[in-house]
């Protein structure tokens, strides 16, 4: 659908759902490694379905917001893309 990794779709859908995170934050909330949520994320900016900006309270962690936009712009339902990482879930 979007060419994006299983990884990428669940950071991206987890964006939507909790709001502007770190990639610290992140990894803690859905159980992928440093290295995996990063390269989620570098997808996810290259494709700009996810925007970075500094973080104020500390720069060192950047902070990722959705680009909903973009991601109307791509036709992306993340209703459809659940149910494709709950499949895919189940079957792993």
């Amino acid at each position: 659908m979007t060419g994006l990794t299983t990884s990428a779709l669940v950071v991206l859908n987890h964006l939507v759902d909790k709001g502007p995170m770190t990639p610290k934050q992140i990894r803690g909330e859905v159980d992928l490694s440093q290295r995996t949520v990063g390269d989620a994320l570098r997808r996810l900016t290259d494709t700009r379905l996810c925007k970075k900006v500094p973080n104020l309270r500390d720069m060192r962690q950047p902070l990722y917001y959705p680009n909903k936009d973009r991601m109307r712009e791509m036709d992306i339902n993340l209703d459809h893309v659940r149910a494709l990482m709950s499949i895919h879930m189940k079957v792993a």
